[in-house]
């Protein structure tokens, strides 16, 4: 580790920019300890970036927005290798957000909906005992804590010597479920909330938990604490892992005015992409992004660091943001789109699992590298522990494998993946409870009792020439559906989850199969900034 004492003002200057406000004092201090004992160690330090609900295309890394701006996520691509087609282990965040702490997917574990704030403590997936009568399946009832005796990647690389902390999201539970039992030594701020408490932008409610500037938001918050914290284990000569979770870009759609100005003048209205609101919110993501970046090159500890970004489920198409244009008038838009996949945030369908990634590991990952290897999130709690040389948990089976190879550049082994989602969300273009296969270019999306007489009923797409999954051609190519679903139905008996059940009740004459896809009460209006006479900025 290279130390910092030579021209260190300069390079502040340099690297930093001129930080004359006091949201900077804590990160000052952290990197002058960093400064007077420089160290040198093996290890690996480990930034892990989770995003919330942030789409596939809304970033710049995939050329599919010509609204939103992300350079300090293309300049953190430029570091290492870009994944085309990294799937979440769910449609929903805190599934995903099992998966990559237990290295299970959602079959295994349980844990199938985000319902992990509620006040009902159950650690045991179940059928649901009814359902309307028109509807032909049960969903399942899903696991809403996040069992704190598996062996979880905090506590894992704790007990190998990492300090470990956890900022921003965690929606896996309260006490005695939160990151402080799963292995991290500090959490901030300590919240189990589905989103930011209150607002993005301060004034928040948070326990224990105060703005410290006026109108301060909270991801900027998070990422003065994370660099405080760092530039403390950069001082110590300690390896460190970082879960730096965000809020952003998840409802309640709030901003900085000043930003929401910057992109009201951009929009064009007859682009998909159209809210300035949430353009703002992108770019205050990739602004803390850009934070940690500034601080892992001042400190020195680029090529000692792994950093990956992905997000935990696809965009939220199916909110509506009320905008003004410039001229005054209001419109209702989406507050996002992800085109060209189909479906959203709460869907099996591509626009629901598909997300942006990126992986930079020295030593493994070439600058400027893409992939188009399929992974999953559950993949990277295997190459963790192989690439750092943490021995794997005993008795703990794991669903992701190692992908090494795919960050050298490399093919991974023939393997299907798959994905599960048994819940009625009822939204624009939402599906039955199902699940879905990925293997080449081929998806087959399975839902479940929805045939006749209560058999299943499986689609089957080739990604390759339908990405917009607009033309089921399960019947041309009968023996790739059987394969596909023969290694579904061969997964679900080893993985042994808790699966949707025929409706007892079912009435055929309530059955209304031209409302699937249907979101009953049109676009959702979220909470956002206009609720906020206070906020000035």
């Amino acid at each position: 580790m290279r130390s910092l004492n030579v021209g260190l003002s300069n390079r502040f200057e340099q690297v930093m920019g001129i930080m004359t406000t006091p949201r900077f004092a804590a990160w000052l201090i952290a990197l002058g300890l960093a400064c007077t004992l420089p160290s040198a160690t093996a290890d690996k330090n480990i930034i892990f970036i989770l995003a919330d609900d942030l789409g596939w295309a809304d970033t710049t890394l995939y050329g599919h927005t010509e609204l939103y701006e992300t350079p300090h996520l293309e300049r953190l691509a430029s570091r290492g290798m870009t994944f085309s087609r990294a799937y979440s282990n769910s449609p929903l965040c805190s599934p995903t957000r099992a998966s990559v702490l237990t290295g299970q997917t959602p079959f295994r574990h349980g844990s199938t909906a985000p319902q992990h704030h509620t006040k009902e403590e159950r650690l045991v997936a179940k059928v649901d005992l009814r359902a309307a009568p028109g509807d032909k399946a049960l969903q399942v009832r899903s696991v809403n804590r996040l069992d704190s005796s598996w062996p979880t990647l905090g506590k894992q690389l704790q007990a190998a010597g990492w300090a470990t902390g956890h900022f921003g999201k965690w929606h896996l539970g309260p006490e005695p479920f939160s990151p402080l039992q799963h292995g991290f030594d500090v959490d901030i701020p300590h919240w189990h909330g589905p989103g930011p408490a209150g607002w993005f932008v301060a004034p928040w409610s948070y326990a224990d938990f105060e703005p410290n500037l006026p109108n301060e938001h909270i991801e900027d918050r998070m990422a003065d604490e994370a660099v405080a914290w760092m530039g403390k284990q950069v001082a110590a000569g300690r390896p460190f892992y970082l879960n730096f979770w965000q809020f952003s870009v998840h409802a309640p759609f709030d901003a900085k005015r000043s930003l929401i100005d910057h992109y009201r003048v951009r929009v064009d209205l007859n682009q998909k992409q159209r809210s300035p609101t949430y353009a703002a919110m992108v770019h205050t993501l990739d602004a803390a992004v850009g934070r940690l970046l500034d601080f892992v090159d001042a400190a020195g500890i680029a090529d000692e660091t792994v950093i990956i970004f992905v997000s935990d489920n696809g965009g939220n198409t199916y909110n509506g943001i009320r905008e003004t244009t410039l001229d005054g008038h209001e419109y209702l838009t989406p507050a996002t789109s992800n085109h060209p996949l189909r479906g959203s945030k709460a869907t099996i369908w591509e626009g629901g699992i598909r997300v942006p990634c990126v992986v930079v590991w020295p030593g493994l990952t070439a600058p400027h590298s893409r992939s188009s290897e399929m992974i999953q999130t559950s993949d990277f709690y295997p190459t963790l522990h192989a690439n750092l040389g943490v021995e794997m948990p005993a008795d703990h089976a794991v669903d992701g494998i190692d992908i090494a190879a795919a960050l050298r550049g490399e093919e991974l082994p023939d393997r299907p993946l798959f994905t599960y989602f048994p819940h009625f969300p009822k939204i624009d273009d939402w599906l039955p409870p199902s699940a879905a296969v990925h293997h080449e270019n081929w998806k087959l999306i399975r839902l479940f009792h929805q045939g006749e007489e209560g058999a299943h009923q499986d689609l089957l797409f080739d990604l390759a020439t339908d990405i917009w999954e607009q033309r089921n051609v399960a019947a041309q190519h009968p023996e790739t559906a059987a394969r596909l679903a023969g290694w579904l139905e061969d997964y679900i008996l080893e993985s042994s989850p808790v699966l949707p059940q025929p409706n007892p009740e079912f009435d055929s004459a309530a059955y209304r199969p031209e409302m699937i896809g249907v979101q009953p009460r049109g676009i959702k209006i979220g909470r956002q900034w206009r609720d906020r006479p206070d906020l000035l900025e």
